[in-house]
């Protein structure tokens, strides 16, 4: 158990200092800047950092309306690379996923594209897919995901890959693979019977069954279902509830919870108290409490 318990200490030393290390690197930044201040009204990817009252929240938005916004290559390069930047950029505290097509969050897989591939180049780039929404889900930053419309395969699983989801009563949810007579490739598989436990995946992986909005809450696929039209007003809202906050604290708070829900209690105790030893010498930390003791609102800097 020791030895065990080390392993995990050791791999999440490494894990929580690259976000101080990271923080030195003035390359990593400007190239950060460069990706995520480019997106033309025309790009596949809108990459679109807010300011003012909302400064720190980055808003990914698909834009491909004649293909529902499915994943093709160019998506996907794209959606690679602003994510990079994003892991690197210290000033990037929440990340909102959404759709900039009335009607359709993500339709899945480009299949007219995939009617052109060799059953080799689907392979690899379902592989692909899988390792794009493992760097979803292991941004060091909060990421919701605004679903209005539909989430249907890949489109679902990248839902599955971020950490809250606000779904419209309109929205239609499914991992509908099998009425293609495939499976989800892309960590629908393994996400979702860990979200929702593997008897009801297993109903809706096997039947490609489709949820509304309001199916989907009480299934546990989404946090909030709110009106038609405003899933993304209410990630705003989440998202703004969550940037005023220590982002060191925010960042290690995500990295205890998703590293300690996979292993046992005693080893998830320990993964807290580790993240916990990163926030100790912060200036975040004794800015806290100054600003408590002061009665005013902290200003927090990410160091």
């Amino acid at each position: 158990m020791r030895l065990g318990l080390k392993l995990v200490s050791r791999n999440l030393s490494a894990t929580c200092c690259r976000c101080t290390v990271r923080s030195a690197s003035v390359a990593s930044a400007t190239a950060s800047n460069d990706i995520i201040s480019k997106s033309a009204s025309d790009d596949v990817l809108k990459v679109v950092p807010l300011s003012g009252r909302d400064q720190g929240i980055v808003l990914l938005g698909f834009n491909r309306p004649k293909a529902k916004n499915s994943f093709n290559r160019s998506l996907v390069t794209k959606l690679e690379e602003a994510l990079d930047a994003i892991r690197y950029d210290q000033s990037v505290r929440v990340v909102i996923l959404k759709s900039e097509v009335e009607g359709v969050f993500c339709a899945g897989a480009d299949l007219k594209e995939r009617l052109t591939l060799t059953q080799i180049e689907v392979g690899a780039f379902v592989s692909r897919l899988r390792r794009l929404m493992c760097t979803i889900e292991e941004l060091p930053v909060p990421v919701l995901a605004a679903l209005d419309g539909a989430a249907l395969g890949g489109g679902l699983e990248m839902a599955l890959a971020t950490d809250i989801r606000v779904a419209s009563n309109s929205a239609r949810l499914g991992l509908v693979e099998t009425k293609l007579a495939i499976l989800p490739g892309a960590g629908g598989t393994q996400r979702l019977p860990r979200l929702i436990g593997p008897a009801r995946a297993k109903e809706l992986i096997f039947t490609g069954r489709v949820l509304s909005g309001d199916e989907a809450k009480e299934f546990g696929l989404v946090n909030h279902c709110v009106r038609e039209g405003s899933a993304y007003d209410k990630t705003l809202e989440i998202a703004r509830e969550i940037v005023p906050n220590g982002p060191v604290g925010v960042r290690m708070a995500k990295s205890a919870i998703d590293r300690g829900s996979r292993v046992d209690l005693n080893s998830g105790l320990a993964i807290e108290e580790l993240c916990y030893a990163q926030v100790l010498p912060t200036k975040d930390r004794i800015e806290g409490l100054k600003a408590f003791g002061e009665k005013r609102k902290p200003v927090y800097i990410g160091e």
